[in-house]
């Protein structure tokens, strides 16, 4: 059967939305991020690699948000991960109460990231916030904590509460992934005497890497694109304790204007997540994984 040629018409919508909004911003990115153009003006200068020194070797303020945002990251993939997966495996069972749970948990997901940050600004909040009420009337008062205001402790709090909202979801793509696995395999591992946690070591943790690997993956771009919570609950502080990479492109571009070097800083930033996820992938599927 011949193919018609006007069938290729109907990649012309998504390719022209893809240079619109993809690689047009992303060759712009990269030309201007060799310039010093300060986003306003009309004339700016070839500086060279100038913004790409500055940002590896003169900028510490770059650097501390790149380690904020490698110890987001790390706290938020790994808890993430084991939440939703430790739920998925009590939830997996088809039933009434578990349809329940499951949206219950999902449904935070589905707020936007603003109201979000005001819920656990409230919840974080040293006078009036919850979590302090319920350790002091648990008798616990010596927990109580800035949760947000205290330097060191400041980027786990946010990213608990990143946790707490997308856990949910990537609760849902690990029942899929159980469900997807034969049950046959885990009546054959029984009537061999096989325990709980062999079977999960054997079967459920293997059968499930694809799996892992998509919400790995997706954490990870997702605590690397966590601008707007961090934006609204902290803003980068105290004294940019929880400035991340995302965030500070904001403040260079729009409060310094200096967009040339917000632009390079961009070009480092999808770097460092193109990276991340491909290091991810290979190791996921390369088999190093432990089972």
């Amino acid at each position: 059967m011949k193919i018609p040629k006007s069938i290729y018409l109907f990649f012309i919508p998504g390719l022209a939305l893809y240079a619109l909004f993809f690689l047009f911003p992303t060759v712009s990115a990269l030309y201007y991020s060799f310039t010093d153009w300060d986003g306003i003006s009309a004339d700016y200068s070839f500086i060279g690699l100038e913004n790409y020194e500055k940002a590896a070797m003169g900028d510490s303020i770059f650097l501390k948000s790149v380690g904020n945002n490698l110890e987001f990251m790390f706290f938020v993939a790994i808890f993430q991960t084991l939440v939703a997966l430790v739920f998925a495996i009590f939830l997996v069972k088809n039933t009434k109460f578990n349809y329940f749970l499951r949206a219950l948990f999902f449904f935070p997901t589905i707020l936007s990231s603003v109201s979000v940050a005001f819920i656990w600004a409230f919840v974080y909040d040293p006078n009036l916030g919850i979590l302090n009420h319920l350790l002091t009337i648990t008798g616990r008062g010596f927990l109580t904590q800035n949760w947000l205001g205290n330097g060191d402790i400041a980027i786990y709090s946010l990213a608990f509460t990143q946790v707490w909202f997308h856990a949910g979801q990537m609760l849902i793509i690990f029942v899929a992934g159980l469900h997807a696995i034969p049950m046959d395999l885990y009546e054959a591992a029984k009537m061999e005497g096989a325990t709980r946690w062999q079977i999960f070591r054997k079967i459920t943790w293997p059968l499930l890497a694809p799996s892992a690997t998509i919400v790995i993956a997706y954490t990870t771009i997702q605590s690397f694109q966590a601008f707007d919570l961090v934006f609204a609950l902290t803003g980068g502080g105290p004294n940019y304790a929880t400035e991340i990479i995302s965030t500070y492109i904001y403040n260079v571009a729009f409060r310094n204007f200096d967009f040339g070097y917000a632009s390079a800083i961009s070009v480092i930033f999808m770097a460092i997540i193109a990276l991340i996820t491909y290091i991810q992938f290979k190791v996921l599927r390369s088999g190093r994984v432990s089972y």
